[in-house]
């Protein structure tokens, strides 16, 4: 009999191109695999992928899923920041804490094998930015501003997790995520309520009109640049391995600069014959990525990425001549 695996949040940015890889990287004879996101939508049915539209908060909708012989849950599924335009913390406790005990209980239920989850880097945003960040990093994170129930919900689901390890034997593991690059038609998050266009969509709509693109600060400062299939990557292994538990980071191990990015896109997405210009803005403020240790990912999971910054957006320019997930781009 097949195992399945099922993706929580396979309609979101990242989640959708997880899916993708899983269908690539599992083999059809031996893994199903089922999609699961808030809303209706037939888009995964002109896939050919199993769908079910569930609400994590509501127990009830759990019933549209399969129970028989499930391997693994992933799950992506949660409120965040970058897209809550007016602060309802309350929907972080609903979304994380009381959809991830929902899931939870799910796996409980029909003896599921595992569950992987993603954490993010605002548990440790506290830490000094010009370290490489360890693993095994402990929590370090303001309790002030708009991001601090967001943290306390995660870590909360944290805690869950390991309570039902040690009384039920569901196999957890962890990735914490700095920014994941994929393209999306939908280029907009909210920082502080206010749409806004992300930066890097910002710097490659000027690549590509040959306009100007400023640098801010240290042109040196270097951060880890995570492709997504290089995260789908981390998460496919971790469904496999044969261990009962990990904490990993996702990254590269590989630093990228603010010169070699804006660099990079400028190769790649500028007119030849009119290539953006660089100008330095050394007294603005710029900052706020880490550098990834991934050394236990290498050694438990088999992890080696396959991504750097060329390569990274050489794929942004392929899937924006695609536009493969428009249609779940609904906002």
């Amino acid at each position: 009999m097949k195992k399945k695996i099922i993706i929580f949040g396979a309609t979101g940015n990242v989640g959708s191109y997880l899916l993708k890889y899983a269908l690539d990287y599992f083999p059809r004879s031996k893994y199903d695999i089922i999609a699961s996101g808030r809303r209706k939508t037939d888009f995964f049915d002109k896939m050919g992928v199993e769908y079910h539209a569930v609400d994590l908060t509501c127990e009830a909708d759990f019933d549209k899923l399969p129970t028989d012989n499930i391997h693994a849950v992933m799950l992506l599924s949660a409120q965040i920041p970058s897209y809550m335009d007016t602060y309802q913390p309350k929907k972080y406790i609903d979304s994380i804490v009381v959809g991830g005990y929902n899931v939870l209980e799910f796996c409980r239920k029909y003896h599921v094998d595992r569950i992987i989850y993603t954490q993010t880097v605002f548990d440790v945003s506290s830490y000094p930015h010009d370290i490489v960040l360890k693993a095994d990093a402990k929590p370090n994170f303001s309790y002030v501003g708009d991001h601090a129930v967001y943290v306390i919900a995660k870590n909360t689901m944290l805690e869950l997790m390991e309570h039902y390890r040690q009384e039920y034997g569901l196999k957890k593991f962890i990735f914490r995520l700095p920014t994941i690059y994929s393209y999306s038609p939908y280029p907009y998050y909210y920082p502080n309520g206010v749409k806004t266009k992300r930066p890097v969509y910002q710097m490659i709509e000027k690549a590509m009109d040959g306009s100007p693109i400023e640098i801010w600060g240290d042109p040196h400062y270097a951060k880890d640049m995570v492709h997504v299939y290089d995260f789908s990557q981390m998460l496919c292994k971790a469904a496999e391995v044969d261990r009962e538990m990990g904490f990993y980071n996702v990254g590269t191990g590989i630093p990228v600069t603010i010169e070699e990015q804006i660099r990079t896109i400028i190769d790649v997405f500028s007119p030849k014959d009119h290539p953006s210009q660089i100008v330095y803005r050394p007294e603005k403020v710029c900052g706020g990525g880490f550098l990834m240790n991934i050394d236990n990912a290498k050694h438990e999971l088999g992890y080696e990425p396959q991504y750097d910054c060329r390569k990274l957006f050489e794929d942004y320019k392929y899937e924006m001549s695609l536009n493969r997930f428009a249609e779940l781009r609904l906002k």
